[in-house]
């Protein structure tokens, strides 16, 4: 009896140490999934981020009408996604390394399509929620995941501290900080500004002068074209200026941030003395024999969407017209509500005159000496007191600098100014100091994420991925190479938010596709539509730093600038790209300068399509 009751605990054993060897195995087998599937894991858990997502706004949308009031405490779609997630990433993590070489290490996503997988999820997640915030970070923790191939100890270290593309390192970085301060100033300048009165009395003075709302829509053209110098400059000044007129003549802030958009980057990228001419011409392959101003300078007739988009602009102004979502931000600005949706994103900022006795000369005066010592201190970063010559020296410049430099000149100018005038009390200038820096948080926050989300991209290899597409359709037709370029940078910029970074990916790439035995004429023509492209895919992307900054200026909710912008946008574009057909087969055809009789063809096109739509959408009832 005593040896069978062994016998059977013997077995008992047995089996327990048989079955703790199946599920170490199961476990083992579970943990080197990742490296047994290898890119199917990546889908995996990108499934399941994608999954979380959608069931939160499902979940929302559930509550928000009513069908599930009795789980609103619980919210268990979300919770149970997250549970899986969490599952799926720790089973991951187990197997992955949690330390890489950065030098060597190259994920598995690396250079390949899902590389531009977190801005597109960023961009689609921010249109469909209407939230920025939570939808960038969404699209900055696909983006460190797939670099970690699944490790979560990675993923979260590769967010915060990677050295190329971390939100620490992003935010360390001096060009970056030099914005951010220069935002900060402006916003100081405009809260000073507003106190004083100034703003309230240009506005008093634009009233008496600017009588209907075209005129108060192409004063702010005017003034954008004026302020050529600096996309981020131009925004905050234009909309800063030209906001209380605009709100005076009932005009809505979507379209003011759409007419600041639009005269930003497009002059900019036209404007010879501007730190986007110094940008493009930093771009050129040194070893290419291709001097960079000068092809800059030979681009500008060939750049059709920021022609065209001037264009536009004015006519859609003169004409009394919008279309898409534009129409209804008008029409209900028209009636009074200036926002159309319930966010205020900068808090309903009370922009009253609290001086009565405020002057036009206390807003007139720091914006004249904020544009003066701006370009003064970009051409002080590029040499010029060192003997370089203006145009070289603006070439050379670094915006950053040369921007916080000549705010912070001009902050110490406005305080020994308005203290003369003896318009405002020390007390209430050192006020004004937190309050300009609170109305900049919002586009500091969203800049920091936007930022972040493009050195995601980055380390994805997104770049390497881009150049090889052109490379590769550069064997196709060489008439069509223009219009694929465009496309290309369009995506491009679209996806990353920076046309900078187009540039600098793209003008090498193209320099070298073109030999010695291609026409000079095509050469400048694709140079065009990559500068083209990248100001259009920057003005559809809703992580694009101007697009934040156009939505700061005129102090409208990002995504209604976005949303409504965007049909504004494509609708250049696709007459660009018809362009850009026509200009490389004459070029093609005809291998001379022949081609310049693609602008005029161009910009008749523009013509015709917004009479077009006008007729289809009618005038506004002002």
């Amino acid at each position: 009896m005593i040896e069978s009751c062994r016998n059977i605990n013997e077995s008992v054993t047995q089996m327990r140490a048989e079955r703790r060897v199946g599920v170490k195995q199961f476990v083992v087998g579970i943990c080197l999934l990742p490296s047994r599937l290898r890119i199917e894991s990546c889908f995996l858990f990108i499934s399941c981020s994608l999954i979380s997502s959608y069931a939160i706004i499902i979940c929302n949308k559930f509550v928000k009408y009513g069908v599930v009031n009795h789980m609103r405490k619980l919210n268990l779609p979300f919770l149970l996604s997250t549970v899986v997630l969490l599952a799926v990433l720790f089973f991951i993590s187990y197997g992955a390394p949690n330390t890489v070489n950065a030098e060597t290490y190259q994920p598995l996503a690396y250079s390949t399509i899902f590389s531009l997988l977190p801005p597109v999820i960023a961009i689609v997640l921010a249109l469909i929620t209407k939230e920025v915030y939570s939808s960038l970070f969404v699209g900055i923790a696909i983006g460190a995941l797939l670099y970690a191939n699944g490790n979560l100890e990675l993923m979260i270290n590769t967010l915060l501290f990677n050295e190329n593309g971390g939100m620490i390192t992003k935010l360390a970085d001096s060009w970056n900080v030099g914005i951010l301060v220069f935002l900060v100033i402006l916003g100081i300048m405009v809260a000073l500004m507003n106190k004083v009165g100034g703003s309230a009395a240009f506005g008093q003075w634009a009233s008496q002068n600017i009588k209907s709302r075209v005129g108060a829509q192409l004063a702010t053209i005017a003034l954008g074209v004026l302020i050529f110098v600096d996309d981020y400059f131009n925004c905050l000044t234009v909309g800063s200026v030209m906001r209380p007129v605009t709100d005076r003549h009932m005009v809505s802030r979507a379209k003011l941030a759409y007419l600041i958009d639009a005269t930003a980057a497009p002059i900019c990228i036209i404007a010879p003395v501007s730190s986007w001419a110094a940008a493009v011409t930093s771009s050129v392959p040194k070893g290419s024999d291709i001097n960079g101003f000068s092809m800059f300078l030979s681009t500008i007739p060939y750049n059709f969407y920021a022609l065209g988009t001037l264009l536009m602009m004015i006519l859609i102004t003169v004409m009394n017209f919008d279309f898409g979502p534009m129409r209804v931000h008008e029409d209900n600005a028209i009636k009074g509500d200036l926002f159309t949706t319930d966010d205020r994103p900068y808090g309903d900022v009370n922009e009253k005159n609290e001086k009565p006795n405020g002057a036009v000369i206390d807003l007139v005066m720091p914006v004249a000496v904020l544009i003066f010592c701006c370009i003064v201190g970009m051409v002080y970063t590029g040499g010029y007191f060192t003997g370089e010559t203006f145009v070289d020296a603006f070439a050379g410049a670094d915006a950053s600098k040369g921007l916080v430099l000549g705010s912070m000149v001009t902050f110490f100018f406005v305080f020994a100014f308005y203290m003369t005038r003896n318009v405002m009390t020390f007390q209430e200038f050192a006020e004004c100091i937190p309050a300009g820096f609170r109305a900049m948080v919002a586009p500091i926050m969203i800049l920091t994420m936007a930022w972040t989300l493009s050195g995601m991209t980055g380390l994805l290899g997104a770049k390497f991925y881009v150049h090889d597409l052109v490379a590769g359709s550069a064997g196709v037709l060489k008439m069509f190479l223009p219009a694929i370029i465009f496309i290309v940078a369009v995506f491009l910029a679209f996806s990353t938010g920076t046309s900078w970074g187009t540039f600098a990916i793209l003008i090498p790439v193209v320099c070298n596709v073109f030999s010695s035995t291609d026409t000079y004429e095509m050469l400048i023509i694709s140079i065009a539509a990559c500068l083209s492209g990248a100001v259009a895919g920057d003005h559809c992307s809703p992580i694009s730093d101007t697009t934040i900054m156009a939505s700061a200026g005129a102090q409208s909710n990002h995504v209604n600038h976005v949303s409504t912008q965007l049909p504004y946008a494509l609708t250049s574009a696709g007459v660009s790209f018809v362009g850009y057909l026509i200009a490389g087969a004459i070029a093609y055809m005809y291998q001379s300068s022949m081609a310049l009789l693609a602008l005029p063809v161009t910009l008749a096109l523009m013509f015709v399509t917004m009479l077009v739509i006008r007729s289809r959408v009618g005038q506004e009832k002002v």
